[in-house]
């Protein structure tokens, strides 16, 4: 399938081809088989009753996180996520247009599921255009309350879970995603984007000046093609990498320690959830908290080689998933696993 930018021309705001709901369905599914994730977006642990309604919802987040990341121009952006919450009313006014919500109309029905958390990410995703640092830890996780909490609400409405005890507990767990991602991919963020999600205030306490780190990555990633926000980057950090690192490292090490303790309480979601959707939503915690690990293991340096899960990780994580979902049905432990190592002391 093209990439969602190449398709603007037949869906976009100019033109939207109209497809029926079954073509539209078809869409949605393909989307989600094209899209490299950490995970299949809808695992085959997910049940059949479920699967075309995630595939939807996972479709209006594809575009709207390419429409933010992917035009290369901010202004542009921004006028195509203008455009795109007008989709959204047009959904909600039962008029929709774009493919992705004449599909994802139907789930939206059929599981009474509020705009706000379509809102909210939209939002995220235009902030992505204006804010490019972050001064506050407070900052970023008001961000990852638009950015990474609305899709675990979306989930949780998907299985017909409303309530706020379980709200909540999906925030904590996703939360604790995106700020995996970030830390993840800090060096990918100010190569291809100019981003940075460090907070100033914990940087500052370790004498990591954020500014001097994105310019020495800029000009480390300049310097050939060894050094390219990859998976493995040249084994000799360059001279502007080598001053920041020790900063860097403890910084990072705070920021780690802060986010275990968000995944430890998101597991008290687990028992919660409908049996047969647990194993698929406990998937993604277990490929976070991996994540968190191998950063670990780099000794936090993320600002020369991106961990990232291999195959047989993935295959491992899938399986200790599977064998959480026959066990519960067998009536034993839910667990899928031994929980995450504890931080010494959690950080506010």
């Amino acid at each position: 399938m093209p990439a969602i930018i190449d398709q603007l021309d037949q869906f976009g705001p100019d033109r939207c081809d109209r497809l029926d709901y079954d073509a539209a369905v078809r869409y949605t599914r393909d989307l989600a088989k094209s899209h490299y994730e950490n995970f299949s977006v809808v695992s085959w642990l997910l049940p059949k009753r479920l699967r075309d309604d995630f595939r939807n919802v996972y479709a209006f987040c594809r575009w709207a996180d390419d429409l933010g990341d992917e035009v290369g121009d901010p202004q542009r952006s921004l006028e195509l996520l203008a455009w795109w919450r007008r989709e959204v009313d047009l959904c909600y006014a039962d008029e929709p247009r774009h493919p992705v919500f004449v599909a994802l109309q139907r789930t939206v029905r059929d599981h009474d599921i509020p705009r706000k958390p379509f809102d909210d990410l939209i939002d995220a995703f235009v902030q992505d255009q204006t804010v490019t640092r972050y001064d506050t830890w407070a900052q970023v996780i008001d961000y990852c309350r638009r950015s990474a909490d609305p899709v675990g609400r979306l989930v949780l409405y998907l299985c017909d879970h409303r309530d706020e005890q379980r709200q909540r507990l999906s925030d904590q767990t996703c939360t604790a995603l995106q700020l995996a991602n970030f830390w993840q991919d800090v060096r990918r963020d100010v190569v291809e984007r100019d981003r940075v999600y460090i907070p100033r205030d914990v940087a500052d306490k370790h004498g990591l000046d954020v500014d001097l780190m994105a310019k020495a990555i800029a000009i480390d990633a300049e310097a050939g093609p060894d050094c390219q926000a990859c998976p493995t980057a040249r084994d000799k950090p360059s001279a502007g990498i080598n001053a920041q690192l020790p900063a860097y490292r403890a910084t990072l090490k705070e920021l780690v320690d802060r986010t275990w303790p968000l995944f430890d309480q998101g597991r008290a979601l687990w028992p919660m959830l409908a049996r047969d959707v647990r194993p698929d939503i406990q998937l993604f915690t277990l490929g976070g908290e991996s994540i968190l690990r191998m950063i670990e293991r780099l000794d936090f340096n993320t600002m020369q080689t991106r961990p990232s899960l291999s195959k047989p990780a993935k295959v491992t994580l899938m399986m200790r998933a599977l064998w959480g979902k026959l066990t519960a049905w067998g009536g034993e432990s839910t667990s899928v696993g031994p929980a995450s190592p504890q931080p010494k002391e959690a950080t506010e």
